[in-house]
């Protein structure tokens, strides 16, 4: 567990007119790649983007995610969503709230879990590799 501050980030972004569905709605699936321009934000803070990730021997997929729609999003609306780092012991679970900039109303929660795979032998890891530690400033 960490204390939030630290792990985690904000990133503004206006919906776009191809994100939404016939009747102006951000289309269910979109709301994944907003997580994601948050999460690649939040983790390249810590010098450990995606190239870096490989780089250092390691892929890192999503293998559980959730998302939980509480108001819809629509075209032209500015939000905010935040990444949480919530867990990196033994995976990285990132937590993620969208909110309205205009009211800051949180409009949607969900989190992504990764772990963490060796490149050379494509084995999964049961335990986060020091690189991770490293990048982020704690002890194993």
């Amino acid at each position: 567990m960490t204390d939030d501050a630290p792990f985690s980030i904000e990133v503004e972004l206006t919906v776009p007119f191809h994100d939404v569905d016939a009747m102006k709605v951000v289309w269910h699936g979109n709301y994944f790649r907003y997580f994601e321009i948050a999460r690649e934000a939040l983790l390249g803070k810590f010098n450990y983007s995606y190239r870096e990730m490989e780089a250092s021997g390691y892929v890192w997929p999503v293998v559980d995610t959730r998302v939980k729609y509480r108001h819809a999003l629509t075209f032209g609306q500015s939000i905010r969503v935040q990444a949480t780092i919530d867990e990196y012991e033994n995976r990285l679970r990132i937590n993620y709230a969208i909110f309205d900039v205009a009211s800051g109303q949180r409009t949607t929660t969900g989190y992504t879990i990764q772990v963490a795979v060796e490149v050379a032998s494509g084995e999964l890891c049961f335990v986060s590799p020091p690189v991770l530690f490293e990048r982020l400033g704690v002890t194993s």
